[in-house]
């Protein structure tokens, strides 16, 4: 590994909880294939200390830092640029520290969309599911509009406190896009019925089932599966979480979300240093079993 010197810019991903993230080891490979001098660490913060940490990575020169759950919306307001996609989405898992001024991006719906093709699927001109209304839900929903997808159907509690901003994406989608997108209860169950058995794929975006809550399950209506549903989910710790397990039994295709965590964080690389991730090297290296 390249050595930390006097002039090693950081990166850093912040979330809680983050032990489990192979964030560090594909960047900082990344960085060593391409004789960068950067290094990337692991910070446990969450909503309630994420502005205290934000100010002091930024008093110390922090190149970026990654968010993940459950920070990508708080940090919105910590900012003092975002991108027209982050803007649009209301949440952000990249920043970018530019002598002090930070700039957020979402690279979440690109990751994504790229893993869905990577994993041999085609959704354009078709309908899916996406259960949840957090960041990663809405980054992928809002890329997935602009990518082609015909219809969206979102399930969220209506008691969220992304609820209202998951509507004013609905509308903006709706009212720019020729996707058609719906909001609905996660109560209603028969609307998830009719949802699901329209849509070519369902998605799981929320932290439901994942390390270390493991027995956890967003879909608790097997009957729901069919073979040709593919099922799909962005936790990737457990490779193989109770909702795909259940799912894969029940004879549909699924994927986890280790190739979209290898796409969004290609992208947060390439806005930090200028140059190319080496996706096939770290795809070889971290994601072969994926």
């Amino acid at each position: 590994m390249i050595p930390i010197t006097g002039h090693t810019q950081l990166t850093a991903l912040l979330g809680s909880p983050v032990a489990h993230s192979i964030s560090p080891l594909m960047h900082n490979e990344a960085f060593h294939l391409l004789d960068l001098d950067y290094t990337y660490l692991c910070f446990d913060v969450n909503e309630e200390n994420l502005e205290a940490a934000v100010t002091g990575l930024k008093t110390c020169g922090i190149r970026g830092f990654n968010l993940t759950m459950p920070n990508k919306n708080k940090i919105v307001e910590l900012l003092d640029e975002l991108s027209p996609a982050a803007r649009l989405i209301g949440a952000v898992n990249t920043v970018v520290n530019d002598n002090g001024h930070l700039t957020g991006y979402n690279t979440d719906g690109v990751g994504y969309m790229q893993a869905v093709k990577d994993a041999g699927y085609n959704i354009t001109d078709k309908t899916i599911t996406v259960m949840g209304a957090g960041g990663a839900a809405t980054a992928i929903c809002a890329q997935a509009a602009l990518d082609g997808v015909k219809k969206i159907h979102i399930f969220a509690r209506e008691t969220s406190r992304f609820w209202e901003r998951t509507q004013k994406l609905v509308e903006n989608i709706n009212a720019t896009l020729p996707c058609q997108a719906v909001l609905h209860e996660n109560k209603d169950k028969e609307a998830l019925a009719q949802a699901i058995s329209e849509s070519v794929l369902l998605l799981n975006a929320t932290s439901v089932g994942m390390a270390p809550t493991t027995e956890g399950t967003i879909i608790e209506d097997t009957s729901l599966y069919r073979p040709d549903l593919i099922v799909s989910d962005v936790i990737y710790n457990p490779r193989e979480t109770r909702f795909l397990r259940e799912a894969r039994e029940a004879g549909c295709r699924t994927f986890n979300g280790m190739y979209m965590l290898l796409y969004q964080g290609a992208e947060a690389f390439r806005l930090w240093t200028g140059k190319e991730m080496p996706v096939e090297a770290i795809k070889a290296k971290y994601f072969s079993a994926s």
